[in-house]
């Protein structure tokens, strides 16, 4: 069972001079499952190396069991030092592919030419695609064999635009992922509170809604993958 972990590399938040990347939470807790799981994990960025991480992830008001594990795991964390560049990776070696999450896949991923395309192929080949948070945004340019946006008429959830405006980023953010998603055909749903764990699988097709989604939406694409 081999899974591509896809993480942003991208650490500006918009004009602001801020910094930014992947929240901690989002790759930490599916990691864990994966790697609990027996799978072969590899990661990938879109320039390689050490992605940057949103500082705000590793506050301590922001630590879950899974991040005190990978602080106390030198073998993760070298791991993820050394993500192999996306250009680098093909979809025919991997059984699924899960997208943490984090502010910066709206920059990087949701235009990157080498993300569109690997999400296209892994979507064509029916194989298990997870995206967490913010990382449903890499889906804004993905369009199904068909042409038509692979978002379309299909059950989806990320980050909310309530759920932005809370963190005080909607004017800063390129686009609201919840608002992408509907103009893209989506059907899009949120949990009942903010914050809360919310998870929809639309065939092979799995998005996560928020920081607290990142492990139920590892364990639906475990459950994907047994199904297959």
């Amino acid at each position: 069972m081999k899974i591509l972990m896809v993480l942003t590399s991208h650490d500006r938040l918009g004009e602001t001079g801020k910094p930014t990347g992947f929240w901690l939470e989002e790759y930490a807790a599916p990691y864990y499952v994966f790697r609990d799981a027996g799978a072969d994990i590899t990661l990938a960025s879109p320039a390689g190396g050490q992605p940057p991480l949103d500082p705000k992830s590793d506050a301590p008001d922001a630590q879950t069991e899974a991040t005190r594990r990978f602080k106390d795991d030198p073998e993760a964390q070298r791991a993820l030092a050394s993500t192999q560049r996306l250009a680098s990776i093909s979809a025919d070696a991997y059984d699924a592919v899960f997208y943490p999450g984090g502010h910066g896949p709206l920059w990087d991923l949701s235009e990157d030419r080498t993300s569109i395309a690997l999400l296209e192929a892994v979507h064509a080949a029916g194989k298990p695609l997870a995206l967490v948070c913010h990382a449903p945004g890499a889906l804004r340019h993905v369009r199904a064999p068909d042409g038509t946006p692979l978002v379309q008429g299909k059950a989806v959830t990320g980050f909310a635009n309530s759920e932005e405006e809370a963190v005080g980023l909607s004017a800063v953010v390129p686009f609201l992922v919840e608002d992408m998603l509907k103009q893209q055909g989506g059907r899009y749903s949120k949990a009942a509170a903010d914050w809360q764990p919310h998870v929809v699988t639309a065939g092979q097709l799995i998005t996560g809604q928020n920081p607290a989604s990142s492990e139920p939406a590892a364990q639906a694409l475990l459950d994907a993958l047994r199904r297959r």
